[in-house]
């Protein structure tokens, strides 16, 4: 008895470093997106995490899926989660969309997922949860609110949008197809065809030309082991135990937790609106994630 709460303390708080350290992928991009172009930056993430998993894999041994289905099928959940999701959002940055703005229509996921667990996944969304989606969509609405200013919107939210449907189909394909599975070997099987997608398009679209300067090669390490390695681990994890709903509403902590990062590190404002949104978002997420015993 002594040993389960250890345990359970650790389950309680996964989802709260999740958040952390997600957020932080905003400001990895804030650092490096100067330096790179938005998918040959994430082509060299991704190629530097295959370079990780993989001897990593060979060196544990571990297993793989038996069942070709199943590696088509977290395959599909790789290039939704990073190809779809984080080339939107890098590129919707580039293009000069506020990460501001960003945070706040990929922090529609929520609403999305609950919109759709009842489709394809046969979960059931309560009225308390109903009304935790709204309060945290309102809540990261009042966090960026000040951040919107004058945006030409048209071309800039295409990428961000693809980058809201990546990561909302991605967690509820995940969860429906392949929920469980070895995370160094799923790692793999999520990055490949992830980077040989990015590969083309970035071929053809891009220059490919990288400014190796200190402060990029700290934004990519940072991304590759703290993000790809360390937050999508927590991910699929999170995936695994819990429900679709439960796991997108994280996703609403994400902008706050981004604000409070950018304001330590760049200094940057938080008027009595974003506060009073944080509060929102967080009362949202508790309302969200509670269910019944």
């Amino acid at each position: 008895m002594q040993s389960a709460k250890p345990v359970s303390r650790l389950s309680a708080a996964l989802p709260f470093l999740f958040v952390f350290l997600w957020s932080t992928g905003f400001i990895g991009a804030k650092f490096g997106l100067p330096y790179a172009e938005p998918l040959t930056f994430l082509l060299t993430r991704y190629l530097l995490v295959l370079g990780l998993m993989i001897p990593l894999v060979l060196l544990t041994r571990a297993p793989w899926p038996g069942d070709v289905r199943q590696v088509m099928h977290i395959g599909v959940t790789g290039l939704l989660v990073h190809a779809v999701y984080l080339g939107g959002v890098f590129m919707a940055i580039k293009n000069g969309l506020p990460a501001g703005v960003t945070a706040l229509v990929v922090g529609m996921q929520p609403l999305l997922t609950a919109c759709g667990v009842g489709l394809l996944l046969g979960e059931q969304v309560s009225p308390r949860q109903w009304l935790g989606l709204v309060l945290g969509f309102v809540g990261v609405s009042l966090v960026v609110a000040n951040k919107l200013g004058d945006v030409p919107l048209a071309a800039m939210l295409l990428p961000a949008i693809a980058a809201l449907l990546g990561i909302t189909l991605g967690t509820l394909y995940q969860k429906r197809f392949c929920p469980r599975f070895d995370l160094r070997t799923g790692s793999v099987i999520q990055f490949l065809p992830t980077a040989v997608v990015t590969a083309m398009v970035a071929s053809a679209t891009e220059s490919m030309l990288i400014d190796w300067t200190p402060q990029f090669v700290f934004a990519l390490l940072w991304l590759v082991l703290v993000l790809s390695v360390g937050a999508i681990s927590l991910l699929n994890v999170l995936i695994r135990s819990g429900s679709a709903v439960n796991v997108a509403t994280l996703f609403y902590l994400t902008p706050p937790s981004t604000a409070v990062i950018a304001w330590l590190l760049f200094d940057e404002t938080l008027g009595a609106l974003a506060v009073a949104g944080m509060v929102l978002a967080v009362s949202g997420v508790y309302l969200a994630r509670a269910t019944a015993r």
